[in-house]
């Protein structure tokens, strides 16, 4: 009854806005169910080979990096509403011309196009979860983002896959109608709050005399922040590429126990996110909360390294699943405490591109060393890199954010 309790007061105080905006983040990602069959759509149905769906594959995350920052400098420019609404609008057309280009250059030029739009919604979000959601709640705002968008990637790919089967046009045009159903969502709700908010600041701007704020691109300490989140993110990001491999070619699992453990991986981010976190805010400070997050990430892959019967896969599985909950969330935490108030964007966009660019190193090199040294020493060797990056978080925190966090 206590952990009930608990798991329930977890979602208490959170605002009708923090709420909605994990709303149209669940429908949002619950439509981006072309993502893990855009593979399969370029070798079966279009007959690319291997190594050229590989590059046309690499333009999603050099179209993410892009839209991350450029997400970040228009929010910044035109608020945070503006862009969250006209992502989710462009990106319907988009995903409905997807199916006319046929060539590998068609195809990765309007995949990159797509992902600058798509991708320019995330910094705009975690701007918007900032301005709307409690000061003593915003950490479990940010959970309960992250929890949708779990909830919307274990929806995605099950829709996806009885789409593909029916038709790949048929799937990218439900993309585009969920995308489009997510847009009308946000304006319907946001549109007069966005105008209340807009008279507030304006309130505020007129009583106080505004300061320059510096550009995150020139805020040292916050690019070493970055960095450290870019090599967290190339350890982590494995889970999307060299991991479901090894379960494959290593451990012998067939297609249907990976879809399972994959999905067992979004239910326990799902069942015990907000509890986790309320824990962390309780008893741990940002730099503890995030030392346990990575170290316990690389401690679930280092495992793999000298055992992959099926119990030992489920136990890395879920270690790898709460050291997620202790670090992500608290990544974009701490993005916010660094960041002012009219440079959020900037600093949420620069954040946004160290995972982005992750997205593009990781399945390189990690199927790199598997091919060359073997899944035991990328396991290992992920673990070691994971220590070392939970100890240099554990101080770089208090060093960037001590004066920011005593401001607020």
């Amino acid at each position: 009854m206590k952990l009930i309790q608990l798991y329930t007061n977890s979602f208490k105080g959170l605002s009708q806005e923090s709420w909605m905006l994990a709303l149209v983040m669940l429908i949002n990602r619950a439509g981006s169910m072309v993502l893990p069959f855009l593979g399969v759509y370029m070798t079966a149905h279009l007959n690319f080979s291997i190594e050229n769906t590989g590059i046309v594959l690499s333009f999603f995350g050099i179209g993410s990096v892009i839209g991350s920052w450029l997400g970040g400098f228009i929010t910044d420019k035109i608020g945070e509403y503006k862009v969250q609404y006209l992502s989710l609008l462009l990106s319907v057309p988009l995903f409905c011309l997807i199916p006319l280009f046929k060539t590998e250059v068609g195809v990765a030029a309007i995949i990159l196009i797509q992902s600058i739009v798509s991708d320019s919604f995330r910094p705009a979000n975690s701007v918007a979860i900032t301005k709307y959601a409690k000061p003593e709640n915003i950490t479990r705002a940010f959970s309960l983002n992250r929890m949708a968008v779990n909830l919307g990637f274990s929806i995605g790919p099950a829709l996806g896959g009885i789409l593909s089967a029916i038709s790949y046009e048929f799937l990218f045009f439900s993309n585009a109608l969920t995308a489009l159903l997510a847009g009308i969502l946000y304006i319907i709700f946001f549109r007069k709050r966005n105008k209340l908010a807009k008279l507030r600041a304006r309130k505020v701007k007129e009583a106080i005399e505004i300061k320059k704020e510096n550009s995150p691109y020139r805020d040292g300490k916050f690019l070493v922040y970055c960095f450290l989140c870019m090599l967290f993110s190339i350890c982590f990001f494995q889970l999307f590429s060299t991991l479901t491999m090894f379960y494959k070619d290593t451990a012998h699992l067939s297609q249907q126990n990976i879809g399972y453990l994959l999905g067992y991986s979004g239910v326990i981010v799902v069942l015990l996110e907000m509890g986790l976190v309320q824990v962390a805010e309780k008893y741990l400070s940002l730099a503890r909360t995030l030392f346990l997050g990575t170290f316990i990430c690389g401690l679930s892959y280092a495992m793999l390294g000298f055992d992959y019967s099926i119990i030992t896969l489920v136990i890395s599985m879920t270690l790898l699943s709460v050291g997620e909950i202790w670090a992500l969330p608290f990544m974009s935490i701490i993005t916010a405490l660094r960041s002012g108030k009219n440079n959020k964007g900037a600093y949420m966009g620069l954040n946004g591109i160290s995972f982005s660019i992750a997205l593009i190193v990781t399945p390189y090199f990690g199927t790199l060393i598997a091919e060359k040294l073997g899944f035991t020493v990328l396991w290992i060797g992920t673990g070691v890199l994971a220590t070392f990056i939970a100890i240099a978080f554990y101080f770089v925190v208090p060093w960037m954010i001590g004066d920011k966090k005593q401001e607020a």
